[in-house]
């Protein structure tokens, strides 16, 4: 049952890959200035992350926003607003 998912920009990334990446871009300290969640501020871990993060889905949009916006690339046709029309370019 793998189907294609063109317009999801994490299919084919699990979350452990996600919160691995973004310990190592950001350091544990830096996740927990960037979401204030205690799993990343009291003794964290990648194990405990997980943990917390699969049963709260509030926080893993947050992380998965904050993966988007570290690593995703810039589109070449440039940012569009939520109705679909091209945002000005500097």
């Amino acid at each position: 049952m793998t189907e294609k998912q063109p317009n999801n920009p994490l299919h084919g990334i699990t979350l452990e890959m996600v919160v691995t990446s973004l310990v190592n871009s950001h350091g544990w300290d830096g996740l927990a200035q960037r979401i204030n969640i205690n799993c990343f501020k009291s003794n964290p871990s990648v194990k405990s992350s997980l943990k917390f993060l699969r049963r709260t889905p509030w926080a893993r949009d947050k992380v998965e926003s904050l993966y988007l916006s570290t690593f995703e690339s810039p589109s070449p046709w440039g940012s569009r607003t939520p109705d679909g029309s091209r945002m000005p370019t500097k």
